[in-house]
């Protein structure tokens, strides 16, 4: 028998069941687990048998929705935590030490920027970033004590694509880990690992949640490397609800559907605001204009449920833009269900000077629209009558 396709496997991803032999995984609400006898515990705590101990360490729906996430993403093991930022955070603490060099690609979430800059420089550790339009600069940004490059792919909120298969060689040749989050693509439409990425980042919170009801993130990748965040993880605790874990690993069940119609209805909208005199530009990864088409169907199976464009009259008539929607709403968060909107020189990005959002292609009249799975017809219109 052939292997599973994805779909089957996110539904039919075997899980333990209790002695009530549950159709449906039941919620693990427990902040420990007790021992039968004294050598039990200390068989668990010695790494000798698999059992439970701590919901802070494991927990059955955390285990579930990583060995899920592992089969999908096609990663040896994975760890849990309580946000994306989490996820990003304990992933690069715990992998890097005084004195090391990162090299990102130049547009990153806002919050990864804060890290990088701000707390990073405190412990020690310095950055680079290269242009993500010529990613042939990261080899002359390589030192004696770089260890990690880290990128987005799409990036967040320019929505550039990012050719893994290079810059993996790269990484290789120098001996160097290539940590990708996946966060809009997720691992429906593109599955980094496979392309030479030694550790894949999601915030859950965002599609594979997909109803902006709970936080998450999850690591995963390598085994010897997950083994080191995951013990960074359970001293520091970050961890994962058993809830949220739960609701995590029930989403995973509709990700291929949900994923389809992003697509289909991001791909409509952005083709028709193409038109649009009033628009600088529109950028979708499957638009045919888009600078890095030809990568992004390579290693994508979809372009994802994010457009961005950019309005002729800078910051302030992105605001009016802003304010004139009537069914899409004003939310920081994407990946819903519902389409949302943000203007990042205003909100996600307004902490980064006017320089740094330019070199990285936020202009000031740039919006962010996380298409949702409402008629796509409906989403146009609400676009439209908010435009100048």
């Amino acid at each position: 028998m052939k292997d599973k396709s994805f779909e089957t496997q996110a539904i039919r991803q075997q899980h333990e069941r209790s002695h009530n032999n549950e159709h449906s995984v039941p919620v693990y609400l427990t902040s420990s687990f007790v021992f039968d006898t004294a050598e039990d515990m200390r068989a668990a705590f010695a790494d000798e048998s698999d059992a439970f101990i701590y919901s802070r360490y494991t927990n059955p729906n955390t285990d579930e929705f990583v060995s899920k996430m592992c089969l999908l993403e096609g990663a040896e093991a994975g760890v849990a935590s309580a946000s994306g930022m989490a996820a990003i955070y304990t992933s690069l603490a715990a992998l890097l030490k005084s004195g090391d060099h990162i090299i990102s690609c130049s547009s990153v979430f806002g919050a990864t920027h804060t890290i990088f800059t701000k707390y990073f420089p405190k412990w020690n550790i310095s950055h680079s970033y290269f242009n993500i339009n010529n990613p042939d600069t990261i080899v002359a940004l390589i030192k004696g004590n770089t260890k990690i490059i880290y990128l987005e792919t799409p990036t967040n909120p320019a929505i550039e694509v990012i050719d893994l298969e290079f810059v993996s060689k790269i990484a290789k040749q120098h001996n160097l880990l290539l940590i990708v989050d996946n966060c809009f693509a997720t691992p429906f439409l593109q599955q980094p690992i496979k392309y030479g990425a030694d550790i894949v980042i999601h915030s859950a919170t965002k599609y594979i949640d997909g109803q902006g009801r709970v936080l998450g993130g999850i690591v995963l990748g390598k085994k010897e490397l997950i083994k080191e965040i995951y013990l960074f993880g359970r001293i520091t605790g970050p961890s994962l609800s058993p809830f949220n874990a739960w609701v995590l690993s029930k989403s995973l069940e509709t990700l291929s559907l949900r994923m389809e119609r992003h697509c289909e209805n991001a791909l409509h909208i952005a083709a028709k605001l193409e038109s649009y005199s009033s628009l600088e530009f529109v950028k979708y990864p499957f638009l045919k204009s888009h600078p890095h088409y030809s990568i992004a169907i390579k290693q994508m199976k979809g372009g994802g449920g994010i457009v961005t464009f950019s309005l002729k009259g800078g910051f302030e008539a992105g605001k009016k833009f802003m304010d004139k929607l009537k069914m899409i709403k004003i939310s920081p968060n994407l990946g819903d269900a519902r389409t949302i909107a943000t203007h990042p020189a205003s909100s996600t990005h307004c902490k980064l000077s006017l320089e740094e959002r330019n070199s990285v292609g936020i202009t000031e009249g740039l919006i962010r629209i996380s298409v949702g799975l409402e008629n796509k017809e409906d989403i146009l219109q609400d676009i439209l009558q908010a435009l100048p």
